[in-house]
């Protein structure tokens, strides 16, 4: 299973890196391919936006169910996936990016961990990072940045509720997240928190328009 991983994932990545990194800079590798990932699931991307805004415009519609079947959990779960299906909305959409996603920052991770055991095959600092490295003032830094632009990002992305429990889980996961990307991100080599900031700000880019 080890051999068949490194050949379909671990391999290609560090092959990637090296073809990416403009200049020798592992930096630039790892930017041109978070924004080549973007864009390959810029379709999924945009189909989780047009869920969520139709999902916003569904609350008025969610709340009118919240009242009417308030004592029914049944019910209520019933008539508010009936609602979805009318209005062809998959609720779990806004997930398959970032479960897609899942593989190449697996991949990487393993990929910079392939360039840290082969020195000399490309340069490993940027800017401030020595991209194999984690933690230290330079990780903790990166570890800031990812966790502000994920806050962003989900600030944008959540959706108005009027049902006061989620409302409450909407509060925990806006901080969870970020809390949750920044301690990855201060724990792992800072080679994968670049890939989490620079894909970040692109989705806060896609989000704005």
């Amino acid at each position: 299973m080890g051999d068949l991983w490194n050949t379909i994932a671990v391999n290609p990545m560090f092959e990637v890196l090296k073809a990416l990194s403009v200049g020798g800079y592992l930096g630039f590798g790892i930017i041109f391919l978070t924004i080549i990932v973007r864009v390959i699931i810029w379709p999924l991307t945009k189909k989780q936006l047009h869920s969520t805004k139709a999902m916003q415009e569904l609350q008025p519609k969610m709340a009118e169910l919240q009242k009417k079947f308030c004592k029914d959990k049944k019910k209520l779960s019933e008539e508010t996936m009936k609602l979805y299906k009318e209005a062809k909305i998959n609720p779990l959409g806004c997930l398959l990016p970032m479960i897609i996603q899942l593989p190449v920052w697996i991949a990487l991770f393993y990929g910079i961990k392939k360039i840290l055991d082969t020195p000399g095959v490309v340069n490993t600092n940027f800017l401030w990072l020595d991209l194999t490295q984690s933690g230290g003032y330079g990780g903790f830094m990166l570890a800031i940045m990812v966790g502000a632009t994920m806050w962003v990002l989900q600030k944008m992305s959540t959706m108005p509720t009027v049902d006061p429990k989620q409302q409450q889980m909407t509060k925990i996961m806006l901080f969870a997240m970020p809390l949750m990307f920044g301690f990855i991100t201060l724990t792992l080599p800072s080679g994968l928190g670049l890939y989490f900031l620079v894909s970040n700000v692109i989705g806060i880019v896609m989000q704005y328009f």
